[in-house]
């Protein structure tokens, strides 16, 4: 018995040398350029810069993809309006109209931000 206590016990002081010299590894950082984070404060701080950086690219991104509609919408409009005369106004006329003025509001809206 005393053979397989003294076995394990060099065991295990062999390998706790290769344990040790081992450092203990560090969590990759997403961005080299930006410093450690040092306190709970700063890392809120960073969390709401990235959280606000997110939204304003969705919000962009949200624009963009408005403006392209409301282009499209005003070229049908274009369309509905060259095919009418001047005793006639289409109803498809109307109903454009009024999706064109519920989307150039919403852009306006996300023009000014999240005020």
């Amino acid at each position: 018995m005393f053979r397989h206590v003294f076995a394990w016990t060099l065991l295990l002081l062999l390998t706790l040398p290769c344990v040790s010299q081992n450092p203990p590894s560090r969590p990759p950082q997403s961005d080299i350029n930006e410093p450690p984070i040092t306190n709970a404060d700063d890392a809120r701080a960073r969390i709401t810069s990235d959280m606000a950086k997110k939204a304003a690219k969705e919000r962009v991104a949200a624009l963009k993809t408005d403006t392209d509609k409301l282009l499209r919408l005003s070229i049908e409009l274009k369309t509905y309006v060259d095919k009418s005369d001047e005793n006639v106004l289409s109803l498809d006329v109307i109903k454009k109209a009024e999706e064109i003025e519920k989307l150039a509001k919403s852009v306006k809206d996300k023009m000014k931000g999240p005020n």
